[in-house]
């Protein structure tokens, strides 16, 4: 069994540096996501400390979470509000919540943290499961620029000290699309390993997993500005709907 198998995973290595300076400004996402929930309830998959969440409930909106690591959730309770959030400790894939749910969203790439095509199949359908009639589910991803995935692997240095080196080494699989990220730091207290992995998608395989979970396209967008999205767009904001 994989690491990655376990949904825990990532928020076990990464959920006490989350909040470090570098995570984008939740203030555009939240100013999206807001209308969309209408009345509420809203849902977050992968909900983790709350960096959107939390700010949309802070508009009056019941927002709930799904979240598969207890450390992440830890974070999130320290937050003012964050003791009142209801969250289900659980695989996002499975949406083990009953809903329904006039917001459904799933933010900063998080989609591709399920590295089978089979689970983040499973995420549309339990998703569809869930929604309310008119309801929305939103996703926000990169989109694949071949050119990063040209090789078989890479290596990266880091940061470089008096007192630590740290270096990242990518591993491809171009036809899985899915690639392994080990970030490996040497110190004077050993060596610590952080890794991580994704199966990315485009747009239009995006559009096909939903559409087998009963979900239409109905808006992208190329950020949550709502800049029109084209052949040149890096990211996408997608807004998907029942029928």
């Amino acid at each position: 069994m994989s690491v990655f198998d376990d949904p825990g995973h990532f928020g076990r290595l990464w959920a006490a540096t989350y909040d470090d300076p570098g995570n984008p400004d939740p203030a555009p996402a939240v100013d999206f996501l807001a209308p969309l929930a209408g009345g509420g309830p809203a849902l977050e998959l992968a909900v983790g400390t709350g960096r959107v969440a939390l700010p949309l409930a802070a508009r009056g909106l019941t927002v709930e979470g799904v979240e598969a690591s207890p450390e992440m959730v830890a974070k999130l309770r320290a937050k003012p509000g964050g003791e009142h959030m209801p969250v289900t400790i659980g695989d996002m894939a499975d949406v083990p919540v009953s809903g329904p749910y006039r917001l459904v969203f799933l933010v900063f790439n998080t989609l591709f943290n399920l590295v089978d095509a089979e689970r983040q199949a499973d995420c549309f359908r339990n998703v569809a499961r869930v929604l309310a009639p008119g309801g929305a589910f939103v996703i926000e991803t990169f989109v694949p620029d071949p050119a990063n995935f040209d090789r078989d692997e890479q290596v990266q240095v880091r940061e470089v000290t008096e007192d630590s080196a740290t270096i990242r080494m990518h591993r491809y699989d171009r036809a899985a699309q899915t690639f392994v990220r080990q970030t490996i730091t040497f110190d004077a207290d050993g060596v610590h390993l952080h890794p991580f992995a994704m199966r990315y998608a485009w747009p239009e395989q995006i559009d096909e997993m939903a559409g087998r979970a009963g979900l239409r396209l109905a808006e992208r967008y190329a950020d949550w500005d709502r800049t029109p999205f084209d052949a040149d767009s890096r990211s996408h904001i997608s807004v998907y709907r029942l029928g």
